[in-house]
């Protein structure tokens, strides 16, 4: 049996606050606000995977208002999706994710971003597909002032 789940997060970009997509920290001057790392793209991650189990959203397993998850690396929040994912009898099948930023320029981090998923996903990196695209200077992406992540995974029944 196969499962489906797709996703989209928005993150704010602010002053004060690391840069951290696909548990990669990249150097730039602004940084994502958010009750955890506000890792954009693992969150979309995280919620198409648990959407694919028909499990709800990320704020129901892992909520913002938890003091528990303030500051929390998202790579643990994945890793914690995984263990969900051993226990449901899933396995990842593929993952197709995008990160939608004007700057800074992501392609130097994205096979970086592809590993670790792969690693705390426990599947090889030629299942995880990450690109990125700009906002040509169109809204609140194209602006600077946030960050958009949308990810498609495919599940597989153990």
């Amino acid at each position: 049996m196969m499962r489906i789940g797709q996703s989209i997060d928005i993150h704010q970009l602010v002053a004060g606050r690391k840069l951290i997509l696909g548990g990669v920290e990249i150097p730039y001057t602004l940084g994502l606000k958010g009750h955890s790392d506000a890792d954009v793209l693992l969150h979309a991650i995280i919620e198409s995977i648990i959407g694919a189990m028909g499990l709800g959203d990320i704020g129901k397993h892992f909520p913002d208002t938890d003091p528990a998850y303030k500051g929390i690396s998202s790579m643990v929040l994945l890793e914690k999706t995984y263990q969900m994912m051993c226990e449901h009898h899933y396995h990842i099948g593929n993952v197709d994710a995008i990160i939608m930023c004007e700057q800074p320029k992501m392609a130097p981090h994205i096979m970086q971003m592809r590993e670790n998923i792969a690693m705390a996903l426990h599947c090889d990196v030629s299942q995880i597909n990450v690109k990125a695209t700009r906002g040509e200077k169109m809204g609140f992406v194209g602006r600077g002032e946030g960050i958009v992540s949308q990810a498609v995974c495919l599940l597989e029944e153990d």
